[in-house]
């Protein structure tokens, strides 16, 4: 749809010596102004130019910069007009060259100017001409580049993503100054209009996973997309299952990580976590850290943390199994002091278990709702108050308290925030089972989850990959991590379009 302008007299100018037609542009508000009725923020602001062009400008208040729009759109055309002093026939293009903007785009439709009136650029419509120009002055109010708060670290980058699209994408192109870095965006959400950045490095990502990527993606049908775990939730495999299958990270130098890789990154406007895939469990359980400090402490770190989520899965659940079922696995001196602290306890072991794990869950969970300053006081003081006077009451065991607490403890040892709330989940799905079965539950609990686990896949990769299926020269980053100049490989499952990625000699000393 073209705007119908209608034709006017032409106008003598005062010296008399050439006419100019004038063309109104109240046709052209009209119509503009019609699709933004109710909208407090849209203005509109005429323009006289030479005594004989009338021109206007539309906007949205709050994401265009008035001041710059007034320095370089309103004073080029009002005040230096030289393209319409030195040139009685002026053109949309020497129009152009007058404003000093950097980004100007032309349109001629009606929806152009309401889509990029909505994107943040000004509008500008001069009479005599079909042509609108779209010039690009967005300005609005977006959070400094700050540490990532879910994923600290002790070495490495101190930046983290912002909601800023352009932002995020900029510490992409920072740490990669490559023409094969690449950078697709889409739009999702019929109403929200929200770009959508698909970043991988030609070359080394495999098509097949890209095109599915895309595919994907192309495939949402939304009102609005608010954040990128809406994106999460709308193109997993599996989504029934407790495992994450994407990885959400705040940290440009872990998406840039699994690039060099062949992974693929998905960025969001608005949202301050990238998606990667794929991803596998082990890649959930490594910290960017692992690899900015000495390998050997990041091994004996990545045992430690395997341990641990033994420990954050099973520890309970082992402690109801031996109290109610399997007392003769225990010491003699141990079993008598479990057996003299629960003496006075009304409960059986597993809705003892059971008070002290929601009661520390919604201690959690408080902790992190609270304001700040007073958050991790809560928690800490909340846990030793209600913990000390629960042993004291004879409402729970003191052995008890220190198995849920190793437990909670042992669950923030996780990098993947996601992974934590799995974790958490079939724990408790543990709990009930050694209630019922004893060991044998338990180990019918973990042999469901290793099923469970062989099973999934993350666009297409094996989630138990390189350990299921079994490869032996991909097993360098997965238990362990080896020095980095014998990570010579990328992973097969993503990378073996150029699988080599160091050089053969590294180390000559």
């Amino acid at each position: 749809m073209k705007f119908d302008y209608p034709k006017s007299k032409p106008r003598q100018n005062s010296g008399g010596k050439r006419k100019r037609s004038i063309i109104r542009v109240s046709s052209g508000r009209l119509q503009v102004r019609k699709y933004f009725e109710g909208a407090s923020d849209f203005r509109y602001r005429e323009l006289e130019i030479c005594s004989t062009y009338s021109a206007m400008i539309f906007y949205l208040d709050g994401l265009v910069g008035i001041e710059r729009i007034e320095l370089n759109v309103i004073t080029p055309l009002v005040k230096n007009n030289d393209a319409f002093l030195n040139n009685p026939k002026p053109t949309i293009g020497t129009i152009v060259e007058e404003l000093s903007s950097a980004q100007v785009k032309q349109g001629e439709t009606i929806q152009e100017v309401i889509n990029h009136i909505l994107l943040g650029d000004t509008v500008l419509l001069i009479n005599g001409f079909k042509q609108f120009l779209f010039i690009s002055e967005q300005a609005w109010e977006k959070r400094s580049i700050e540490e990532p708060l879910s994923e600290a670290v002790v070495l490495g980058p101190r930046e983290g993503f912002t909601e800023n699209i352009r932002t995020n994408t900029s510490m992409i192109r920072r740490r990669l100054k490559t023409t094969k870095l690449k950078f697709e965006s889409i739009k999702i959400g019929n109403l929200s209009q929200t770009e959508v950045v698909i970043t991988y490095l030609d070359g080394i990502a495999q098509h097949s996973i890209v095109e599915e990527v895309r595919s994907r993606l192309n495939q949402i049908n939304i009102d609005a997309i608010e954040d990128s775990c809406y994106i999460v939730e709308l193109i997993e495999d599996h989504p029934f299952s407790v495992f994450p299958r994407i990885l959400q990270t705040e940290r440009p130098d872990r998406v840039v990580g699994n690039l060099l890789e062949g992974r693929i990154g998905i960025i969001v406007e608005n949202s301050p976590f990238a998606l990667v895939v794929p991803v596998t469990f082990f890649q959930m359980m490594s910290s960017p850290e692992d690899y900015y400090g000495k390998f050997i402490v990041a091994t004996f770190i990545r045992f430690i943390r395997y341990l641990f989520l033994l420990v954050a899965l099973l520890f309970p659940s082992i402690y109801i199994a031996v109290t109610t079922f399997h007392q003769e696995l225990l010491p003699t001196n141990l079993l008598f002091s479990v057996a003299a602290s629960r003496e006075t306890v009304p409960f059986p072991a597993v809705i003892e278990a059971l008070l002290m794990e929601i009661t520390f869950e919604v201690l959690r969970e408080a902790g992190l709702r609270l304001p700040r300053p007073i958050g991790s006081t809560v928690s800490i003081v909340g846990a030793l108050v209600i913990g000390q006077a629960a042993v004291e009451a004879g409402i729970v065991s003191a052995p008890l308290v220190i198995v849920v607490s190793t437990t909670g403890i042992a669950s923030f040892m996780f990098p993947s925030y996601t992974l934590t709330g799995a974790i958490r989940i079939l724990r408790f799905l543990m709990i009930f089972l050694s209630a019922t079965l004893g060991f044998y539950g338990i180990l019918l609990g973990v042999f469901f989850i290793l099923v469970h686990l062989v099973q999934l896949r993350s666009f297409g990769v094996p989630y138990l990959a390189p350990v299921a299926p079994l490869n032996f020269n991909n097993l360098k980053d997965v238990f362990i991590r080896v020095p980095w100049w014998k990570m010579n490989e990328r992973p097969e499952q993503t990378g073996k379009r150029n699988l080599k990625r160091l050089g053969s000699r590294n180390r000559k000393y």
